[in-house]
């Protein structure tokens, strides 16, 4: 099956991604690609959308791609940056802001007649982020909306399916986003919401069939959403040609790895479990930076499925469960303008002596949509709710060195945690929850006796793709009763803590 495409030209907004998650929430098929690397051809594409950007078009090393094969002959919808890139280089006027124009806004002109703005009505609220402002429309521009601060905050061109707004419709903050992209990408492209679960499954299974053929894969299974669900498009499009292997590095959450192998046994896969938790733990001996932990992690598990796969024949390549926001947070954004902020134990190239080829069915796929994908499938429900896990495990929720008795202090903690969101039947309300191990030791008093023993953090998110995720309000009674049931029970603790901190600006891991 054919889908339409959306291009969306990233120009290192962080909102960026999410454009693209609302484009795929319509059941529309998208994606990014940086503005100084934009697709050889254009032919493949039924609409494009140009993003924000932390850049002024004023200034010397403001992106300035070619639009000539896109405007006029394509529906354009210009966001933020795009708007005022579409403005100064089209005879408009942009300039700086009296005040930077940050935050919510309302809308108190819209002109009604526009399908653009069909189903939106005066005093809808917007969000804005942006401090040079379009002082006068580009040539051919009609203005469609405003607001009190913003004169031009939605025009079109005359002539053109081109479409500019000065707010960001893809956050949370503007209540009438989604809408508004619907109306540009179906009632004005034209454009069919056909990109469904099931037809991801479909074309995926029929995709790894001819690209697989009759070779053997390797899989790493993790025991989290992501790999489960590569691993059953997989089965469907291989079956036993398909080798799983669950590898304990030592640093999993207690007793997961015994959990994780029965998890397995009902869904019909080949799974093998290999404890190599020695070998981690020597690799990481030592090592307190945490990019190099990751990269020693990185480092091992390549080589313990160099061990695996040499012991079967013939096996070709090598799966694993790459997601679209480990590929965004590894490369910066497929190689546009934004940030790398850190580095994925799953994302990057094999080392030259390994000869497997990679395949990765969900590397195109946001965390939600991973899970809708799996529901699909009928994978079991609580498997799809597990919260995510970071690959380098409690490594990197281990601040400093790692050492087993660190290890052992935080899975007791972070099993006390986790287990008892599920008993007052908060864990489902939470994104993403554990517990960090700080390297400092404070003092405390425990049965009239001085203490100095170490602090753990307790962190809890709510997110739907961890791309952005605030921080969950938890019951005072709750986080009361696990403080002290973790200092009671787990020696080598005597303070807990909970992060209140939102991302952006932290991170939901520490490291």
């Amino acid at each position: 099956m054919q889908h339409n495409n959306v291009l969306i030209l990233d120009f290192g907004s962080q909102y960026t991604q999410l454009i693209a998650r609302r484009v795929r929430e319509l059941n529309i098929y998208c994606e990014i690609h940086p503005f100084n690397n934009p697709p050889k051809s254009l032919d493949q594409y039924n609409a494009v959308i140009l993003s924000g950007s932390p850049f002024s078009v004023r200034g010397e090393d403001a992106p300035h791609p070619d639009l000539s094969e896109i405007r006029g002959k394509k529906p354009l919808l210009a966001v933020c940056y795009g708007a005022q890139y579409l403005a100064h280089f089209s005879g408009g006027l942009v300039a700086p802001s009296n005040t930077r124009e940050y935050g919510r806004a309302n809308l108190d002109f819209i002109k009604n007649d526009e399908a653009f703005l069909e189903h939106i009505s005066e005093g809808s609220q917007v969000w804005m982020s942006h401090s040079d402002t379009i002082k006068e429309l580009p040539t051919g521009g009609v203005l469609l909306a405003s607001t009190k601060d913003v004169q031009n905050a939605a025009y079109r061109i005359e002539g053109e399916q081109t479409y500019a707004i000065q707010f960001h419709p893809e956050v949370y903050h503007s209540i009438d986003g989604k809408q508004l992209l619907e109306n540009f990408l179906v009632s004005i492209a034209g454009l069919q919401q056909d990109w469904t679960p099931d037809s991801f499954v479909e074309e995926t299974v029929e995709d790894l069939k001819s690209q697989l053929g009759n070779d053997k894969v390797v899989l790493g299974l993790s025991g989290g959403v992501d790999s489960s669900v590569a691993a059953m498009l997989l089965h469907r499009a291989i079956g036993e040609n398909l080798y799983c292997i669950f590898v304990n590095n030592g640093l999993l959450r207690k007793d997961e790895f015994s959990q994780v192998l029965e998890q397995y046994k009902g869904m019909g896969l080949n799974v093998k479990g290999v404890d190599a938790s020695a070998r981690f733990l020597d690799a990481l001996a030592d090592e307190s930076d945490p990019e190099t932990k990751r990269k020693a992690i990185g480092r091992v598990f390549i080589e313990v499925f160099d061990d695996e796969a040499h012991q079967i024949q013939d096996v070709k390549w090598l799966a694993q469960g790459t997601i679209y926001p480990d590929v965004i947070e590894s490369v910066s954004a497929t190689g546009g303008p934004s940030a790398t902020i850190k580095s994925h134990h799953n994302v990057g190239g094999l080392p030259d002596y390994m000869k497997l080829k990679i395949v990765e069915p969900l590397k195109t796929l946001f965390k939600d949509e991973v899970r809708r994908v799996g529901a699909s499938m009928d994978m079991d429900k609580a498997l799809l709710g597990r919260h995510p896990f970071p690959g380098p495990g409690l490594a990197i929720r281990i601040l400093g060195d790692v050492t087993a008795e660190k290890v052992r202090i935080l899975q007791e903690v972070d099993a006390i945690f986790i287990n008892g969101l599920k008993e007052w039947n908060l864990y489902d309300s939470v994104w993403q929850a554990g517990a960090m191990l700080l390297p400092v030791n404070s003092v405390g008093v425990m049965g009239d006796e001085r203490t100095y023993e170490k602090c753990v953090a307790l962190r809890a998110v709510e997110s739907t793709d961890g791309m952005t995720a605030d921080w969950v309000n938890l019951p005072y009674e709750f986080l009361q009763k696990t403080s002290n049931e973790i200092i009671n029970r787990v020696k080598g603790v005597n303070r807990v803590v909970y992060d209140i901190s939102s991302k952006p600006p932290a991170t939901i891991e520490w490291e």
